[in-house]
């Protein structure tokens, strides 16, 4: 019986941690042509902070997890400066899963590629990135001194490649 409530409880925290709120209607989307990143700042896999050069040319986000995985087996198959040698930086959103999963399975398993990867691990931050656009698409920002001056959506590592190598 114990076992059994406390198993009940533990099921009614999770639910309730996963509620979402509708307060995105009020953000203001960060993605949009002609608009200035010139302030992004985020940390990476290994906690260090990494802020948007003027020399950076793309922006690859991914919102979700299929997206993310796509994105890192793609990157694992390329050499260590792919990423650094086409001026691109690899943004992934984990805000959405629980922050428990997050620490335990997500972030390790983030530490073991030999890439950069930029996390966006606050739901409120990812939403002012995601607003308006498909999550479950590869997303290609195109930068000129920190203006975005194209977003792509792709779906596929040839398009993602192709994209990338163009700059």
């Amino acid at each position: 019986m114990k076992n059994i409530l406390i198993g009940l409880l533990m099921a009614f925290a999770f639910v309730g941690c996963s509620g979402k709120d509708n307060t995105t209607q009020n953000i203001e989307p960060k993605l949009v042509l002609q608009n200035s990143l010139a302030g992004l700042s985020f940390n990476d896999q290994h906690e260090k902070t990494h802020t948007l050069s003027a020399d950076t040319k793309t922006l690859i986000f991914a919102f979700s997890k299929d997206v993310g995985h796509t994105c890192n087996d793609f990157f694992a198959t390329k050499k260590e400066t792919y990423l650094d040698d086409h001026k691109a930086i690899f943004v992934a959103d984990v805000s959405s899963a629980p922050s428990i999963i997050r620490s335990m399975f997500i972030m390790p398993g983030l530490k073991d590629f030999k890439h950069t990867v930029l996390i966006i691990d606050d739901e409120n931050t990812a939403n002012s990135y995601k607003k308006g656009l498909d999550v479950e698409k590869i997303i290609i920002v195109t930068l000129s001194n920190n203006i975005i001056t194209s977003i792509d959506k792709v779906t596929t590592t040839q398009e993602l490649a192709a994209k990338i190598e163009a700059h």
